[in-house]
C-alpha cells in the first residue's frame, strides 16, 4: 500500500486519478523496468471530469505554443511519479503499435465499449479517459474488480448515435473522415467549439462533463492532426 498510497497524494494535485490495477501475466507483453527486472504490477492511471483541465490549463507546456502540450505536460508528471519505485511509464501517444489500453482497462475497472466507440464508465460516462500506464516490480495487492453491467444496455434510444450531425458513427465504425469534414465547416462550430455533439448527448457521468474550453482543445487538436498541422 506504500506505493499506491504515495501515488495517490500526487495524483491528488494534479487532477490524475488511479483508475485501477492489474497483476501481469507472461502472456502480457511490456518492456522491462529501468533497473532489468520484470514488472508484475500496471496501474492504470487516467482523469474524469474537470480536474485536470485545472492543473494542465495552469502549466508551462499550455502556454509555451509547443505542439503536443498535454502529452508533454503527461509525460513530465508520470515519469517523476514512477521514478521513486523504480517504474516505467507506457503511455497511448507514443508507441507503434498502440499498448492495449482498452483491453487493459476492462481488467481494471468495469468499462465496456460505447457506441461511439469509446469506453463508458458507470460513473463516469463517456467523461474520462488513460493517459498512461506505470509498470512496477512488486506484486502490490490491489482491489478485486467488482464487475457492472454497461449503462449503455438500459440506455433508451442511443442518443449518442443520433445527435451526430453527419452520422459519423455507424454499426461498420466510426467515420473520421467525416467527422474532421465537419469540423472545417460553419455547420461544425458547435462540435469544434463546445465539444463533440454526440459524446455530449449521453446522459451518463454528466456531472463529470468537461467545460467547453477543455473540450475545444481537444477538438481542435483532432482537427489539426487530421489536417496535418501540429495540433
Amino acid at each position: 500500500m506504500q506505493i499506491l498510497g504515495q501515488i495517490w497524494m500526487q495524483f491528488n494535485t494534479l487532477g490524475l486519478l488511479l483508475r485501477g490495477g492489474m497483476h501481469l501475466a507472461h502472456s502480457d507483453t511490456v518492456p522491462l523496468l529501468p533497473d532489468g527486472r520484470a514488472a508484475q504490477t500496471l496501474l492504470l492511471v487516467g482523469n474524469a471530469g474537470p480536474a485536470l483541465w485545472r492543473a494542465f490549463s495552469a502549466s508551462p507546456e499550455y502556454a509555451d505554443g509547443q505542439a503536443h502540450p498535454l502529452n508533454r505536460w503527461t509525460r513530465r508528471q508520470l515519469d517523476a511519479v514512477a521514478a521513486p519505485f523504480y517504474g516505467t511509464v507506457l503511455y497511448p501517444f507514443d508507441a507503434a503499435p498502440a499498448w492495449p489500453f482498452q483491453r487493459w482497462a476492462t481488467r481494471c475497472e468495469p468499462v465496456h465499449p460505447s457506441p461511439l466507440g469509446l469506453m463508458v464508465h458507470p460513473q463516469y460516462g463517456l467523461w474520462h479517459a488513460y493517459r498512461g500506464a506505470i509498470l512496477v516490480a512488486p506484486l502490490l495487492a490491489l482491489a478485486a474488480l467488482v464487475p457492472a453491467a454497461s449503462p449503455c444496455q438500459t440506455c433508451a434510444g442511443y442518443p449518442c448515435l443520433s445527435r451526430c450531425p453527419v452520422g459519423a458513427f455507424t454499426p461498420g465504425g466510426y467515420n473520421v473522415a467525416a467527422c474532421a469534414a465537419h469540423l472545417a465547416l460553419p455547420e461544425g462550430q458547435d462540435c469544434l467549439g463546445a465539444g463533440c455533439l454526440a459524446r455530449r448527448a449521453c446522459p451518463v457521468g454528466a456531472e463529470f462533463a468537461q467545460a467547453p474550453t477543455q473540450n475545444a482543445f481537444h477538438m481542435r487538436a483532432f482537427r489539426d492532426a487530421m489536417a496535418g498541422a501540429k495540433p
